[in-house]
């Protein structure tokens, strides 16, 4: 698949913004093992002061991505395992974040499927820790310019989106009902319970 790279300063700097434009684009891990992309269908804004945000108790050693500049990848844990993937989303110290939620498959599935354990398409990126397993993404590369690296990028989408519609996020105690959660109607590959993602 030929694809183009986002180039710098063609996204948006708001976190909300930022959240709907990158459905649609695709995201790229490159390594010695091959070549693995999906297409981002799913993504959760956290904005400056929320607090549900990394960032809303102020700048530390794990969450200083956050406050760098925007569009730099921030990669943390949860759950003592699994890892999500973000990208900064503010000006330079403006403490924020886009959660990548969910991918369509593209390319290197049998690469994923290694990674993942399983043959069953639709899970193989259905889900933030899921994604970063399947493109093996870690934590190494917190802090990295996308539109710079060969080994993580982000690429322009190879077809329009379909309709982007929102619900509230998944999986948070605090801010949980405020309407930050993008996704594409209609995808198959859209993460959590099916009545929050309406065609």
């Amino acid at each position: 698949m030929n694809l183009r790279r986002i180039e710098a300063g063609s996204l948006p700097v708001e976190s909300r913004a930022l959240a709907k434009a990158l459905i649609g684009c695709i995201l790229v891990s490159e390594g010695a093992q091959g070549r693995a992309s999906g297409r981002i269908v799913e993504t959760e804004a956290y904005l400056p002061g929320d607090p549900a945000c990394h960032a809303y108790t102020g700048r530390s050693a794990r969450n200083a991505t956050l406050f760098g500049p925007p569009h730099r990848a921030y990669v943390y844990q949860i759950y003592g395992r699994s890892l999500c993937f973000n990208l900064a989303s503010e000006p330079e110290g403006t403490g924020a974040g886009v959660l990548v939620r969910a991918l369509e498959p593209l390319e290197g599935i049998a690469l994923m499927e290694t990674r993942r354990g399983t043959t069953v398409v639709r899970d193989l990126c259905r889900g933030p820790g899921r994604l970063t397993q399947a493109l093996g993404i870690d934590r190494a590369v917190d802090g990295a310019d996308l539109s710079v690296g060969d080994g993580l990028w982000l690429a322009e989408g190879v077809s329009p989106p379909g309709r982007i519609r929102s619900s509230r996020r998944i999986g948070l105690t605090r801010a949980a009902e405020r309407r930050l959660r993008y996704y594409e109607a209609g995808n198959r590959f859209v993460s959590g319970p099916r009545n929050l993602s309406p065609p």
